[in-house]
């Protein structure tokens, strides 16, 4: 009788996770833990398919047999010769079809116990996606919120580090949200790749605990937020932090330290602004970019830009803002940052108590 295959619920039964699709499809997403033994690369999969529609399945799987005969040799050669005889890997492709069927039958044929992942890559993905629609609404958000500058997502890393649970957004988006989040040298993550690794963030949670979180629009650079979340986020109890203008301004010049020292990086980001300032304004703050003249510039972009799409938004997604606890503060230095999230933690303390 055939044995059902394994399926996600027993992935830890398996001393490994081979995803065997090509380095493009492993390095968009791909099942925490797994490693990358591609059967086809991406040349080869792009090869087969365009034999495949071109001129017959036939020669297609023909051709793709070959190489994917060819990969797994070399895979056996130069990374599992050292494994045991009761080694046991779990092997997965897209939908669980030949590409990890041919890595399991081989391996099986050594004397290996391999299994091959039912349902594939895709059906991990369907499980991505259903548990970010369910399991925000069972956590009790507290929300950083306040305008750009006020070192909102420092506060949120301090806070962690004083042992409160934190959901760092930017962080695992690679981006600091707004149009000039950009980070130098850093692309952002796949959709993909993004909704797995916030997944593996919210499951590590206790949801018996407040989980602290930055106030954030539905998308953070090119990546979009779960609507899951957002809901459970908006709804949750604002904490708002009121810094001075100056410590603002002071903060951002360190944060931000990349753009003083390429200009040209920073005026090409403040393109990106131009469908929605005039052409004076923009071109200034360009030409002030040019001319090193930093604390002017921050100024003025927290003053035409930044604070009034601030009190736009926040007033329209979050609906706790106006009754929301205020932290007043006049040093954002690490020390400062550090103070005001042990206030922030220890007003939730008290209310509690």
């Amino acid at each position: 009788m055939k044995q059902p295959r394994p399926t996600l619920a027993d992935l830890a039964a398996y001393d490994e996770i081979i995803d065997v699709r090509s380095p493009a499809e492993f390095a968009e997403d791909h099942i925490p833990g797994a490693i990358s033994c591609p059967v086809l690369d991406d040349a080869q999969r792009a090869q087969v398919g365009t034999i495949y529609k071109q001129v017959s399945p036939f020669e297609a799987k023909k051709i793709g047999a070959a190489l994917v005969a060819e990969n797994i040799a070399r895979h056996l050669r130069e990374r599992f010769l050292d494994r045991p005889k009761h080694w046991k890997p779990l092997i997965y492709c897209w939908r669980g079809g030949d590409r990890s069927g041919s890595m399991t039958t081989i391996f099986r044929a050594i004397g290996w116990h391999a299994g091959q992942l039912d349902g594939g890559y895709k059906t991990w993905r369907t499980h991505v996606l259903a548990r970010l629609g369910e399991l925000p609404q069972n956590f009790d958000f507290r929300v950083l919120c306040g305008a750009t500058g006020n070192a909102k997502t420092r506060i949120l890393q301090a806070i962690a580090a004083a042992g409160e649970q934190v959901i760092d957004l930017e962080t695992l988006a690679s981006h600091k949200g707004s149009v000039l989040g950009v980070l130098p040298d850093q692309p952002q993550p796949a959709q993909k790749g993004f909704e797995t690794a916030l997944l593996q963030a919210l499951t590590a949670l206790d949801p018996s605990r407040p989980v602290y979180v930055e106030a954030e629009s539905r998308k953070i650079g090119q990546l979009h937020l779960p609507d899951a979340l957002l809901a459970a986020m908006r709804s949750g109890e604002c904490l708002q932090v009121e810094a001075d203008i100056e410590s603002r301004v002071e903060f951002l010049l360190r944060d931000y330290d990349y753009f003083l020292t390429d200009p040209d990086f920073l005026i090409g980001r403040l393109e990106t602004l131009r469908s929605l300032l005039c052409r004076e304004l923009l071109n200034r703050w360009q030409q002030l970019a040019r001319d090193a003249e930093w604390p002017t510039l921050v100024r003025e972009l927290l003053a035409e830009h930044y604070d009034p799409l601030y009190r736009r938004s926040q007033a329209r997604s979050f609906a706790g803002i106006e009754t929301s606890l205020k932290f007043a503060a006049s040093d954002l230095s690490t020390a400062g940052v550090a103070s005001l999230a042990e206030r922030i933690v220890q007003s939730r303390t008290a209310q509690t108590a």
